[in-house]
């Protein structure tokens, strides 16, 4: 297994050892599969204490936040790919027209090749992981380059993976920007990259080079709506629960809230109260509660807090790179916080004059990774599914609809393209190749489709034809 910062040549020989292993056939059986999945879940398992600590060195995350959103997650999306496994390789059979007859039709998923998995900083582990389950499951050779800014993680995945899962087919390459750029610069199956959009054009430009079909799981500012439906209160919770999850390091956080004023005057306390009773009077002292990954990312977030007025939080402090759940009210719609992604603890409150206004504001932005609605209101709700596009949609459950396996994960337009979990985690990376069978005998083509045309044919052609109509 490669170590960390390999050169240029290196990474073409690990290419081409993955390449070459996926040609003689190993990846295809499923019982490989399964083996190798097995493998991955007890790995997880065995040294869940050494990924604890890696997470918690890269991100300050807690044994239990990294348990429910990393480690567990991948256990839980294993085991739903290994009970489902033997049903999505079976051919699925069509039907084929009365036409054709006799014959058979039928959809073959066939693995893609070699893949290239380039994971992000913020789930460091699971995002790298993940789609792994799904090119595994679909018989593929893989690379997998994690996070250089999450280098606990990624050290731990090069030193662990080699002991679990097949050498031959499936390797780890660490490393920064010069190795992301080498590993790019080869020919692939398929990629897929977690990330922003500034790198994703990158991912895609490079991808273009060898028509190498991608998966871009981006990110943006997922909106929340709320109305005066739902308590404050309860939707409140929820809203401070998912959006400082990883300290707001998320990319299906909620990035901003929009209501009325006096939905938003109700609102903002019970926002305060919500993130005392999650995190408690002393916040930096929580381990609940973890830290912004660098000095950069710190910066440019501390930079946003003048952006509105603080109703809660504000504190923040360079030499832990701690900045305290924030809310800001009073915000300009064309502020800087507004303008992108906010992926930190910062909540903005932005003020429409109704759901209209809402509606209006959301479309005329780009899509967003997900949308999230408190309303009660079923003709509110309504509208948000016919008036708006996101990757995802959810009423009253912010980030929930990553916990359903066969719901797709995914974003669309800038938010990106393509989608996983659960079975499209298995047909992003498979070829649905289409099989058709029709004996030489009897023939009915001969005597139907093919010249000459009779008037017989003809008149044959053209009835059949006139039932379409």
């Amino acid at each position: 297994m490669p170590e960390s910062h390999v050169t240029e040549s290196a990474i073409t020989t690990i290419v081409a050892g993955v390449r070459h292993s996926f040609v003689q056939g190993v990846t295809r059986p499923e019982a490989w599969r399964r083996k190798q999945l097995l493998a991955l879940r007890s790995m997880l398992i065995r040294h869940e204490g050494e990924f604890e600590a890696s997470l918690h060195a890269d991100l300050g995350k807690s044994g239990v936040e990294s348990q429910l959103t990393e480690i567990g997650f991948l256990v839980g999306e294993i085991d739903h790919t290994l009970a489902h496994l033997s049903q999505w390789i079976k051919p699925r059979r069509v039907a084929a027209p009365l036409a054709l007859q006799p014959a058979t039709a039928r959809i073959v998923a066939e693995p893609l090749g070699v893949a290239l998995i380039i994971a992000p900083w913020n789930y460091p582990l699971m995002l790298a992981l993940s789609p792994l389950v799904g090119a595994i499951a679909a018989g593929n050779a893989a690379i997998v380059k994690p996070s250089e800014l999450a280098p606990a993680t990624s050290a731990t995945l090069s030193r662990l993976v080699p002991g679990y899962l097949d050498r031959r087919a499936l390797a780890i390459v660490e490393g920064g920007v010069p190795e992301t750029t080498a590993l790019l610069a080869e020919r692939f199956d398929h990629i897929f990259y977690t990330g922003n959009g500034r790198v994703g054009r990158i991912v895609a430009r490079a991808a273009a080079e060898h028509l190498t079909p991608i998966t871009l799981e981006l990110g943006g500012k997922s909106p929340v709506y709320i109305d005066e439906t739902v308590a404050p209160a309860d939707a409140a919770k929820r809203i401070v629960w998912a959006k400082y999850l990883n300290a707001g390091q998320t990319c299906v956080a909620p990035d901003y809230v929009l209501g009325t004023r006096e939905v938003l005057a109700r609102l903002a306390p019970h926002l305060a109260d919500a993130i005392h009773s999650l995190y408690g009077n002393a916040v930096q002292r929580n381990p609940d509660y973890g830290r912004i990954v660098n000095d950069a990312q710190f910066a440019r977030l501390v930079g946003y807090l003048a952006d509105g007025t603080v109703v809660a939080g504000g504190e923040s402090d360079a030499s832990e790179r701690f900045i305290e759940p924030t809310v800001l009210a009073g915000v300009a719609r064309d502020s800087a916080v507004m303008r992108d992604e906010i992926f930190g603890p910062i909540l903005p409150l932005v003020k429409v004059s109704d759901i209209d206004d809402a509606l209006e504001f959301v479309s005329g932005r780009d899509k967003p990774l997900a949308a999230y609605v408190f309303s009660d209101d079923r003709s509110v709700r309504a509208r948000w599914e016919r008036e708006t596009s996101s990757g995802a949609l959810t009423f009253n459950a912010p980030i929930m609809h990553l916990t359903v396996p066969d719901l797709p994960f995914g974003g669309v337009g800038p938010s990106g393209q393509g989608a996983y979990h659960g079975e499209r985690s298995f047909l992003t990376f498979s070829h649905e190749k289409s099989v058709l069978a029709k004996s030489l005998h009897p023939d009915t083509l001969g005597p139907t489709v093919m010249p000459p045309f009779t008037r017989a044919k003809e008149a044959l052609v053209r009835g059949w034809l006139g039932k379409l109509r």
